[in-house]
């Protein structure tokens, strides 16, 4: 597994700078919900996952750093644990998943249309990094909240009983009325 320092030049390396996204750049947000998860108390491995969450593409976020079929080699950057968690998180059909993830723990792979039932921690992790990957976009584009601030709020509330409690208490800040 590489250091931080170095999964960060493999994603400028892969031009997560040059794309756009909410508060700048790809590489800029991926950074921030990194850091943000640090500061949540969140494990390195879910730091990791949040340092390079759109590596394979997501179901909001359509544009890929390198194919999913090359799993090994974000696997050796940021190690097995946290790769799985990116492609969990860039897998996930939103649509499909998200509204019942607390209650069923079940997560529709949208790559290969399947269902998958992670174990209790990975989707505490799951959980904690979806929620803290949009609190950052929600910050860094106002309409996004004025538009989606009900929703995020009420499916948040739906997932507190799975997420880290340090992360619902950001959310319910981030996301007061």
């Amino acid at each position: 597994m590489s250091t931080d320092n170095g999964v960060r030049v493999w994603l400028r390396r892969h031009g997560a700078e040059q794309i756009a996204h909410p508060g700048g750049n790809l590489y800029a947000h991926l950074c921030r919900v990194s850091e943000r998860l640090a500061v949540l108390g969140c494990g390195s491995e879910v730091q990791a996952a949040g340092l390079t969450h759109a590596v394979y593409g997501t179901d909001g976020f359509d544009l890929a750093l390198i194919d999913r079929t090359d799993r090994a080699v974000l696997r050796d950057l940021v190690g097995a644990d946290a790769e799985e968690l990116v492609y969990l998180y860039g897998a996930c059909d939103r649509r499909r998943s998200w509204r019942e993830l607390a209650e069923t723990g079940q997560v529709f792979d949208r790559f290969v249309r399947e269902v998958r039932t992670p174990d209790a921690a990975r989707l505490r992790s799951l959980i904690d990094l979806s929620i803290v990957n949009e609190l950052d976009v929600i910050e860094h584009d106002p309409a996004v909240a004025e538009r989606h601030g009900t929703y995020f709020r009420k499916l948040f509330a739906s997932w507190a009983s799975v997420a880290s409690e340090q992360v619902i208490r950001d959310a319910q800040r981030v996301l007061r009325p």
